[in-house]
């Protein structure tokens, strides 16, 4: 186990939460920030999540608190896990606090919702280019994660000293962290991944069988390639754990709130009950507008995320959606 360290993990969703448990039962001091001053006493009450993350105790080193100061004082490495689409406005938050020791490390999957730009853009135009950062991705679920259920996950940074120290310290027997230095490939596998699973789930909501769930799978992990690639990231990246691994948890899974959005609307409901009914961000949904901004910004075809992205934001029938996509021109596979 690596040297005791201190973390402000920034956000307490289901994930964030997760994260924050593992670095503490790793014995690291831990201080998570939500921005709900109730769901905060809730927390602190309660010794846990209840909301998001029911049954998993926090262990004594981490503390809870709605106070962004707070949170960072005395916590050089800050771990922002709140949705892609609040990234920014975070970064804000921090600024004023943040100094030559801090680090920052983001588990958020997307796409900056205004621009579909990267999130790694993002931080730098806001808190510059010389901070120590990574992305922390990969096919983890937040509750098997955090009752010890083996996981493994990638981590890339900009920063080869900071990617061992967080490594080690997130590394235990139930966990394994691979490291890799392509950043961008990473954020575009955790965005891409989202889309699809939405995409997986119609399928299965229509009743289309394995066959059809396989092949978009398949697909699907051919557009993300060609996207990222064209991004900038690096084809092996795909094959592994911010790629594969995590697309085929989210499409094939049901702990996958993209896949459960999807297979509601597969079943009819549209995209507010679908919404409503899991409760919780379900980051597809904004992931499809911004991977389609990306994709048009570097002229990448991605029929599949286009056919979700017109089902979710033009009300195009889905199983209407399915047949273009099944009737489109023959091609080479590729």
């Amino acid at each position: 186990m690596s040297a005791q360290l201190s973390f402000a993990v920034l956000g307490a969703g289901s994930y964030g939460t997760a994260l924050a448990v593992l670095l503490a039962r790793n014995g690291h001091s831990v201080q998570l920030w939500a921005r709900n001053s109730q769901h905060v006493v809730e927390m602190q009450q309660a010794k846990q999540n209840t909301k998001y993350l029911p049954d998993v105790a926090f262990p004594d080193n981490l503390s809870v608190t709605d106070q962004i100061d707070v949170a960072l004082k005395h916590h050089p490495i800050i771990l922002v896990a709140v949705p892609s689409h609040a990234f920014r406005d975070t970064l804000y938050l921090i600024k004023p606090l943040v100094n030559q020791d801090s680090k920052l490390v983001w588990a958020s999957k997307g796409l900056d919702p205004d621009s579909g730009d990267l999130l790694g853009n993002v931080l730098k135009n806001i808190l510059g280019d010389n901070m120590p950062h990574a992305i922390l991705s990969g096919p983890t679920f937040a509750k098997e994660m955090a009752i010890g259920m083996p996981t493994a996950i990638t981590l890339a940074a900009n920063n080869d000293d900071f990617a061992e120290q967080l490594a080690l310290a997130l590394h235990n027997e139930r966990f394994r962290v691979y490291t890799s230095d392509d950043i961008v490939g990473v954020q575009v596998g955790g965005a891409v991944k989202n889309v699809v699973a939405i995409g997986a789930g119609i399928a299965d909501g229509l009743g289309y069988g394995a066959n059809a769930r396989t092949a978009l799978i398949t697909r699907g992990l051919a557009e993300m390639t060609r996207l990222g690639v064209a991004a900038g990231g690096k084809q092996e990246t795909f094959n592994g754990m911010a790629g594969m691994g995590d697309l085929v948890l989210t499409c094939t899974d049901n702990q996958s709130r993209n896949r459960r959005f999807g297979l509601a609307l597969g079943k009819g409901a549209n995209r507010d009950e679908a919404e409503h009914a899991i409760g919780q961000v379900v980051e597809g949904v904004r992931n499809a507008k911004e991977v389609k901004m990306l994709a048009e910004r570097l002229g990448v075809e991605m029929p599949i995320s286009d056919a979700i992205y017109r089902i979710i934001y033009e009300g195009v029938d889905a199983r209407q959606a399915a047949h273009e996509l099944l009737t489109r021109d023959l091609k080479s596979e590729g």
